[in-house]
């Protein structure tokens, strides 16, 4: 489904992606695991359009999306939620759910979808009228979530969904993740608590300074010594 080959992204002079190659393929959870400043992060932006790759190429389900503007990506099927949520703090749970939603123009659907949020998430229909920057970060990481459902994603972004989070609500997300991918979204999933990631990803990728170092089975990654070592507490 998707496809990253040989990806090179700078800040600057800052080499941050050092020739990086990935697939995900469809209906399948994959995880990208690493320290900070590993590249993580970079990846899903560089996917999503926000970062222009200096050298390499990105394909979605055959097409080339290497030069294409960010709303367009969304078109086409590719959905992120970002590191830090950035929810409309202004806006209402429900204004905030709309706005994902924004590309699209068939009213009657966008209901469903809404009322489809509402039952991953029955918080957020609690919430609806309620000014989202009043939410608990749990409330708002279930709001850029829902929001990012909104557009009928066929790959959904996640960028460190746990962070902040206490851990009674961390497996809460993630079992909502694997719901939303029940349901037939793929997802690729960026997360520093690597236990929780592999835990729910078929396939998983180690970053080290912008370089995939390991690759391979989840359940393999998981057991692997130099993984535990680095990141699962050994």
């Amino acid at each position: 489904m998707l496809v990253l080959q040989d990806i090179h992204v700078y800040y600057g002079a800052i080499h941050a992606l050092k020739g990086i190659s990935l697939e995900v393929n469809e209906g399948e959870i994959v995880t990208l695991i690493g320290s900070n400043g590993a590249g993580k992060s970079t990846s899903l932006k560089t996917i999503s359009g926000l970062l222009r790759p200096k050298e390499g190429s990105i394909t979605f389900n055959g097409a080339d999306l290497t030069r294409v503007q960010p709303q367009e990506i969304v078109s086409q099927g590719i959905s992120q939620v970002p590191e830090g949520r950035h929810v409309f703090t202004n806006m209402s749970v429900l204004e905030n759910l709309e706005l994902g939603a924004y590309l699209r123009k068939d009213k009657a659907e966008i209901k469903k979808d809404i009322e489809k949020v509402y039952t991953l998430f029955p918080r957020l229909q609690e919430r609806k009228g309620q000014l989202s920057g009043t939410l608990s970060g749990g409330e708002q990481q279930m709001l850029a979530m829902g929001r990012a459902l909104m557009s009928r994603p066929k790959l959904l972004l996640l960028d460190e969904p746990s962070m902040g989070l206490a851990p009674i609500l961390v497996k809460q997300i993630f079992s909502i993740i694997k719901e939303i991918n029940k349901t037939g979204t793929t997802v690729l999933l960026v997360e520093q608590n690597a236990h929780m990631a592999l835990s729910i990803a078929e396939r998983a990728y180690v970053l080290e300074t912008g370089k995939i170092v390991l690759s391979g089975n989840a359940v393999e990654l998981a057991k692997s010594e130099a993984v535990r070592n680095a990141y699962l507490g050994g």
